[in-house]
């Protein structure tokens, strides 16, 4: 034997290992809609970058029947590769061998490319689609999930963590994704649930489908598991690779920059936007739209608690985070799923060095015995403390309302704003003119001959003193109020102010969010 025949035996020895689970086990994965563990990886990174790691790794489990099954790769690939150029590291678990069930050695695969991504200072990815834990193995697998979840953990804010999950997700399985950064699916294929529907059955006696317990459009909606859906894996996958193109590698930079023509930046379209009745609906993203790059304004959590919008644009180029409220829904208020959402997003961009602008319109925090019962303090004190922590540039724009609590927890100037704007229609108050008119000249309505007419009269005071820009500007809690045309003109001069900021905090081991 000579050395070409050694080098043949390793083609065929790789070969073997890339077929996966064989041709009949490819053709069912086809059959239900899903790719394979390999094309995935060939969609998701540019053509000709992937490099696999370990391919040759077994399982050496001797129990029920598995010491007679082979499972090429253990049921999962590993490597590295570039998206946009830029590398990133992976694993795509392959559902034709065992399901993709983890076990022993199939974690030691996944825990080995997230070390070499942790100290390469890159994004890692995770592929997901696993029948669980691989059951023969016992407690081994359990073992496994603990070392991924511990780094995971660790490595969370050290570089992002992105998880598409493209079958089904059970268990243990699901916790990784929950602590990565960010959670993709596709919808009708994929599914994330700790108890599948028939130990549901089997414990409460409820029946629900696979898809209507843990679907896509059910952790897209109502739980907010995932924060991006997709029709295909093809979308989904493509929606990963734009994700990537407003993130930095890890910590220690600053997410990648655009070259942008620099065009006119008045926006006389602004000045129309919204309406001047603080009572009347629009589309903050009218506003988004007008004030950030021309279609470059990524949304997030899109479908999740809708009376909050966040997500990454650019301006000029230059990556930033927006957490803005919609008043098309819930008149802008802020309740229980909203303050999540905000406050992860928020911490999400401080890890990694992206400038916060919040667009500012609300009522205040939403009223109802649910909204109090749920826990709307603990909550609603996420975003507080998400901003205050925070030591991103953080400005603010004050679009129209700003009442209340909900005022103070939008990133104003007392918990670390580095600049407030106000639209010179902004109304400032700890309530709305309605509520405090009644408090305040209760007395003088009720003894009035004309209540209506009186309570009308002190509601237009009101209005007139406080609810306008000026008192919180006069103040200092409002930087300055801006011509609603000039907002891009003001955020682009704030950022390039605030581009060499640098705040510390009090050396603590980490803070205690309310969580």
């Amino acid at each position: 034997m000579d050395m070409y025949d050694k080098i043949n035996e390793l083609y065929d020895k790789r070969r073997e290992v890339e077929l996966g689970g064989g041709d009949d086990k490819i053709a069912k994965q086809h059959e239900k809609g899903k790719l394979t563990a390999r094309e995935r990886i060939d969609l998701l990174v540019d053509e000709g970058t992937f490099v696999e790691l370990n391919p040759f790794i077994e399982h050496r489990s001797r129990d029920f029947g598995l010491e007679n099954k082979k499972g090429p790769g253990d049921g999962v690939v590993t490597g590295y590769g570039k998206v946009n150029g830029r590398p990133v590291y992976l694993f795509s678990q392959d559902f034709t061998v065992f399901g993709g069930a983890l076990g022993e050695m199939h974690a030691r695969k996944i825990a080995a490319v997230m070390d070499l991504a942790a100290k390469n200072g890159t994004p890692f990815i995770g592929l997901n689609d696993s029948g669980g834990a691989r059951i023969q193995e016992g407690v081994l697998s359990l073992d496994g999930y603990g070392h991924i979840f511990y780094r995971n953990s660790i490595y969370s804010g050290v570089i992002p963590q992105i998880s598409v999950i493209l079958g089904p997700c059970a268990g243990g399985a699901v916790y990784s994704p929950a602590i990565t950064d960010f959670v993709f699916m596709v919808e009708k294929t994929s599914q994330m649930f700790i108890t599948g529907p028939k130990v549901i059955e089997t414990v409460t006696g409820e029946k629900i489908s696979q898809e209507n317990l843990g679907g896509a459009k059910v952790h897209s909606t109502i739980s907010g598991n995932a924060h991006f859906s997709g029709k295909t894996e093809e979308d989904v996958i493509k929606q990963v690779r734009n994700l990537l193109s407003y993130l930095p590698q890890n910590n220690q930079e600053k997410p990648p920059q655009e070259k942008i023509d620099d065009g006119d930046d008045y926006r006389p379209d602004l000045a129309d936007v919204v309406p001047i009745d603080a009572v009347r609906p629009y589309d903050v993203r009218n506003v988004i739209e007008q004030v950030v790059d021309e279609g470059s304004f990524f949304e997030v959590h899109q479908n999740f608690a809708k009376n909050i919008v966040v997500g990454f644009a650019r301006m000029k180029g230059e990556v930033v985070g927006l957490v803005c409220n919609q008043p098309k829904y819930m008149a802008g208020g802020l309740d229980i799923d909203s303050s999540d959402k905000a406050a992860r997003f928020i911490r999400f961009c401080d890890s990694f060095n992206i400038p916060l602008i919040t667009f500012e319109d609300v009522t205040g925090f939403f009223p109802g015995v649910k909204q109090e019962h749920g826990g709307i303090i603990r909550h609603g004190a996420k975003i507080l403390y998400a901003y205050s922590e925070a030591t991103v540039p953080k400005l603010t724009v004050i679009l129209r309302k700003a009442y209340g609590g909900a005022y103070v927890a939008l990133n104003s100037k007392s918990i670390g704003a580095d600049i407030v704007y106000a639209w010179p229609n902004a109304e400032i108050a700890v309530m709305g003119p309605q509520g405090a008119a009644n408090i305040i000249f209760a007395k003088e309505i009720q003894n009035s001959p004309n209540p209506e007419q009186t309570r009308a009269e002190k509601i237009e005071e009101y209005r007139s003193k406080f609810a306008n820009p000026y008192v919180a500007a006069s103040q200092g809690m409002v930087d300055d109020v801006i011509d609603p045309r000039e907002t891009r003109i003001k955020l682009l001069q704030a950022l390039d102010m605030l581009k060499t900021k640098k705040e510390s905090r009090p050396y603590k081991k980490h803070g205690n969010i309310p969580l």
